[in-house]
C-alpha cells in the first residue's frame, strides 16, 4: 500500500470515529435556533391542546351521518373553529368529489336455536363491512375455516353466510360472487394476541376508507378491466366474540342468523382548508405543513390522521401566538398549512396552485405523529427525502429530533448524578418517558409524495409514528395518543419551520455545516455497507460487489453536495454562501475518496482471501456512452404540476415502448425521473439509484426508459 493510500484510510477512519465519539456528548445540546427562541416555542407548544382536537374530532369510532355530506364536514368545522380562535387566517377551498358509501343499519342476530345479538354497526362502526348491500335475509352459517377455494368448495356454501378467519374481500369475492353465498362474517385477525377486540376497517366492496395512495402507472392500461360484481355484504366480529361462534359452528351446532343491512351511496366535495402565516418578504418564498384529515370519508383514525391535523394546527396555534406577541421576529418566509383528503385532496389543491408551489422551498407532513410511545412500542420517525429531492430540510429536522430525543432519554443509573436529563419537555398530563426516535430513509405514500412529484419538485419529509399496534382498526382511539408525545411533535415541527422560515446568511451558513457534518455521517455508513457487500463476495463475483460497493458511497457523495448546493435557497448574498457550500463540498469529496480508497483496500484484501486476483474497474463501451449523456427535464414535466407530465407519457405509442425495455431494469421509474436534472449523466443517474435500493438499475434500462420520456417530450439530452 502506498503513502497516499494509507493517508486517505487513516482520514477515513478518523471520520468514522469522530462520529462515534460524537454520540458520547451528553453535556452539549444544541439547536439552529438561539435557545431563548427554542424556549419560547417549546413552552408555548401544548400536547393537551393538541390532543383535544383529536378528542373533539374523533373520540369513537362514529358513523358519518347524511346531513354532513352537504358539508362542511365535522372535521372541517373544528379546524376551521380552532383556526379561528387562534387567530390564524384560514379558508375553505372545495374541489369535486364523487360518491361514497355509507352505512344506515347493519345488524345480525341469531334466530335458532337462540334469539341474541351478533353484531351491530350500532355498537362498533367497524362491524359492519363497507360495500355491504341493502339486504334482509335470514339464512344457516357454515364455518369456511382460512377460506381458502378448497374449504369453501367442500363447505357446500351456496345459500348460506359463511364464518371465516380468512381475509373478508377473497373469501367474499370467491364464496359470494362465484358460489353462491349469501354473505360473510370474518372473525378479525389483525393483532389478536395483544388486543383481540381490534378490527380492521375493512369491506367487501372496497375498503372503508381506501388504501394510502400509491402514484398511478407510469404507462396506460391498455385493455380496461371488468367491471366488478356486485357486492353482498360482510361483518367483523372481534376476535374474542367470534371465538365463541367459531367453537359452536365447529361443534356442530346448526345456527340460523338473520342479517339486515341498508346502506346507500352519498354524494360529496373534496375539503380543503388552507392557513397561512405571512412573512415579511413575499419573494422569499414558503414552508407548507400538510396533514390529511380524511382518510377516505367514513373511515375514522384518532392517530391516523387526526393526529397530523391536529399537530399541524397546534404549530400554526404557536407560531401564530409568538409571533403576534413579539416572543418571536416576524419571519422572512410565510407559513402554510393544508388539511385535506389523504393525497387526492392535497393533489388537488397542489395542481391548482401552481404559483404557490412554484416558490414553495419545501413541505413537512405529518401523518399518524400523537402515538403513545412505549405504548404503541414506536419511534418517532423522520421519513427523509429521496436522493431525487436532495434538500436541507432533511438536516434541519433531525436536528430537533436530535435535540429532543438525546435530552429525554434514559441514562444509565452509574451515570445519572452526572447527566441528568438537561432538556425535559413533557406535557403536565402526558407519560414521562424518553423520546424514541429514528431518522430513516424515505419512505413514501402520504400527502408529501405529492410534493415530492417530478411535476411539482418540492421536497417534503415525513414524521410519524412507527410501527402502531392499532393501525386502520377499531382501537386507533385517543386512549393510544399521548399529550406529550404531541407536545414534542408541535416543538419540532414549529422549530424546524421557523429556523427555515427566518434564515438568513448566516443560517444558510450554519445549516449547511451542519449538513456537512452529517454527511460524514451518512457516508460512514455507506463505506460499511460497501465493506459488508465485499464481504460477501465470491470470487466470481468480486468485480460486481467492488462496483456495487463504490456506487453506495459515490451515490450518496453526489446527494450530501446536492444538499449542500439546496441551501443556497436561503441565501441573500449568494457568492458569500456559495463559497462557503464550495468548501463544504470539497470536504465530502475528501472524505469519499478516502472510503473509496477504503474500499479498493478491503477489496484487495477479499481477493487475497478468495484465492483471486483483485479486479479492475475499466469502462465499457456503453458506460462511457452513458458518462456522455447529461439528461434534464423540459418545460413539460412541472408545467401542469402534480402529475400533468403523466399524460404525455400515456401518449407514447406502445410500439414505441416495445422497442425500449426497461421493466426490472430499474429500481423506479419515479426516482430516475426525480433525479434527472440536467446535472448529471447516465453513470451518475445509476450510482444514485444504487445506492439507495438493494435491487440494482442497469445501464441500458435506464437509456431506455430515458428513450421513452425524450420521445414524450418530457427530456432532452
Amino acid at each position: 500500500m502506498n503513502k497516499r493510500k494509507w493517508i486517505l484510510l487513516i482520514a477515513a477512519l478518523a471520520v468514522i470515529a469522530g462520529v462515534v465519539a460524537a454520540q458520547y456528548t451528553p453535556w452539549l445540546y444544541w439547536t439552529f435556533l438561539p435557545k431563548d427562541q427554542i424556549d419560547e416555542i417549546v413552552g408555548e407548544a401544548s400536547g393537551e391542546t393538541a390532543l383535544s382536537t383529536i378528542i373533539e374530532i374523533n373520540g369513537y369510532n362514529r358513523d358519518r351521518l347524511s346531513d354532513e355530506y352537504a358539508g362542511p364536514f365535522q372535521e372541517t368545522q373544528v379546524i376551521l373553529k380552532r383556526l379561528k380562535q387562534y387567530g390564524v387566517s384560514a379558508e375553505l377551498v372545495t374541489f369535486p368529489g364523487s360518491e361514497v358509501w355509507d352505512a344506515v343499519k347493519g345488524e345480525l342476530w341469531e334466530v335458532k336455536p337462540k334469539r341474541q345479538k351478533i353484531a351491530s354497526m350500532r355498537d362498533m362502526v367497524p362491524m359492519l363491512a363497507s360495500g355491504s348491500q341493502p339486504t334482509d335475509v335470514t339464512a344457516e352459517l357454515v364455518w369456511v375455516g382460512r377460506g381458502t377455494p378448497a374449504e369453501i368448495d367442500a363447505a357446500k356454501v351456496e345459500g348460506k353466510i359463511v364464518v371465516t378467519e380468512g381475509s373478508i374481500g377473497q373469501v367474499h369475492n370467491y364464496a359470494c360472487q362465484q358460489k353462491g353465498a349469501l354473505g360473510v362474517i370474518v372473525i378479525s385477525q389483525s393483532r389478536p394476541y395483544f388486543d383481540p377486540l381490534q378490527m380492521t376497517w375493512t369491506g367487501v366492496g372496497g375498503m372503508r376508507g381506501g388504501q394510502r395512495g400509491q402514484q398511478p402507472p407510469a404507462q396506460p392500461v391498455q385493455t380496461p378491466p371488468p367491471p366488478p360484481a356486485k357486492p353482498k355484504f360482510g361483518f367483523q366480529l372481534p376476535v374474542r366474540e367470534g371465538d365463541f361462534l367459531k367453537l359452536r359452528l365447529l361443534a356442530n351446532e346448526k345456527i340460523t342468523v338473520r342479517a339486515q343491512v341498508d346502506s346507500k351511496q352519498e354524494k360529496y366535495k373534496n375539503e380543503d382548508i388552507v392557513a397561512l402565516i405571512p412573512g415579511t418578504d413575499p419573494n422569499a418564498g414558503e414552508i407548507i405543513f400538510s396533514a390529511h384529515l380524511f382518510e377516505g370519508i367514513t373511515k375514522f383514525g384518532a392517530n391516523d390522521n387526526t393526529s397530523g391535523s391536529a399537530s399541524i394546527l397546534e404549530v400554526a396555534r404557536v407560531l401564530n401566538t409568538l409571533i403576534q406577541e413579539g416572543r418571536l421576529p416576524k419571519p422572512k418566509r410565510a407559513i402554510r398549512f393544508l388539511w385535506g383528503p389523504e393525497i387526492g385532496g392535497t393533489g388537488m389543491w397542489v395542481k391548482a396552485n401552481k404559483a404557490i408551489m412554484d416558490k414553495t422551498l419545501c413541505n413537512i407532513n405529518m401523518d399518524m405523529v400523537g402515538e403513545w410511545l412505549s405504548k404503541n412500542q414506536g419511534f418517532m420517525c423522520l421519513m427523509r427525502t429521496t436522493y431525487g429531492n436532495p434538500h436541507y430540510v432533511n438536516d434541519v429536522m433531525e436536528n430537533y429530533y436530535r435535540y429532543i430525543g438525546e435530552g429525554n432519554r434514559e441514562r444509565v443509573q452509574n451515570r445519572a448524578d452526572f447527566y441528568k436529563v438537561p432538556v425535559r419537555i413533557v406535557a403536565p398530563f402526558g407519560a414521562d418517558e424518553p423520546f424514541y426516535y429514528s431518522i430513516e430513509t424515505h419512505y413514501g405514500a402520504s400527502d408529501h409524495e405529492v410534493f415530492n412529484d417530478w411535476g411539482v419538485r418540492v421536497p417534503g419529509v415525513m414524521m410519524i409514528v412507527w410501527p402502531d399496534r392499532w393501525y386502520h382498526t377499531s382501537g386507533d382511539l385517543p386512549d393510544k395518543s399521548d399529550a406529550t408525545q404531541l407536545k414534542r411533535v408541535a416543538a419540532i415541527g414549529a422549530a424546524g419551520a421557523y429556523t427555515i422560515a427566518n434564515a438568513d446568511d448566516n443560517m444558510a451558513v450554519k445549516i449547511a455545516g451542519e449538513i456537512a457534518s452529517n454527511a460524514a455521517r451518512r457516508l460512514g455508513h455507506q463505506l460499511v455497507v460497501g465493506l459488508e457487500t465485499l464481504n460477501r463476495a465470491e470470487a466470481k463475483t468480486l468485480l460486481d460487489s467492488y462496483k456495487a460497493a463504490r456506487a453506495f458511497v459515490e451515490g450518496a457523495m453526489v446527494n450530501e453536495k446536492d444538499t449542500l448546493d439546496s441551501v443556497l435557497q436561503l441565501a441573500t448574498d449568494k457568492a458569500n454562501v456559495a463559497a462557503y457550500i464550495a468548501q463544504m463540498k470539497k470536504s465530502v469529496d475528501a472524505i469519499s475518496a478516502a472510503h473509496l480508497a477504503t474500499l479498493q483496500t478491503h477489496m484487495e484484501a477479499m481477493a487475497k482471501k478468495l484465492g483471486t486476483k483483485a479486479v479492475k474497474i475499466e469502462l465499457s463501451d456503453l458506460e462511457k456512452k452513458a458518462m456522455k449523456i447529461v439528461p434534464k427535464p423540459t418545460a413539460k414535466v412541472t408545467g401542469e404540476v402534480h402529475q400533468g407530465y403523466q399524460k404525455y407519457l400515456s401518449q407514447v405509442p406502445q410500439a414505441e415502448r416495445a422497442k425500449f425495455p426497461y421493466a426490472g431494469e430499474l429500481f423506479t421509474t419515479n426516482e430516475l425521473q426525480l433525479l434527472i436534472n440536467g446535472k448529471h449523466n447516465v453513470l451518475e443517474l445509476k450510482a444514485l439509484l444504487d445506492a439507495q435500493s438493494q435491487r440494482k438499475s442497469t445501464i441500458q434500462g435506464i437509456l431506455n426508459y430515458l428513450q421513452i420520456l425524450k420521445i414524450a417530450g418530457l427530456v432532452e439530452y
